[in-house]
């Protein structure tokens, strides 16, 4: 299988730690630019704040790491609905 990659250090591969507010305390979270840029879209089309967003998955990540939650639920959602 041949993946197209950015090369290393293109604005997407970076990775940005951002500061978010989740049930009343601040927590950071460190994702690369392109996880970002998706994760408010998402909340752009749910209509919500991408806090908001970052909460509901927090909510539903069991005890899975934060950062990796999200990534895996950009994921999902890029894919769409999974069939079966």
């Amino acid at each position: 299988m041949t993946l197209d990659r950015e090369p290393r250090g293109s604005p997407s591969n970076l990775v940005q730690k951002r500061s978010i507010a989740i049930a009343g305390h601040r927590t950071s979270v460190s994702l690369e630019a392109a996880f970002w840029a998706a994760l408010k879209s998402y909340a752009r089309e749910d209509g919500v704040s991408l806090a908001a967003l970052v909460a509901r998955v927090d909510t539903a990540r069991g005890g899975a790491n934060l950062s990796s939650a999200l990534r895996v639920y950009a994921l999902e959602r890029a894919a769409g609905p999974a069939e079966g």
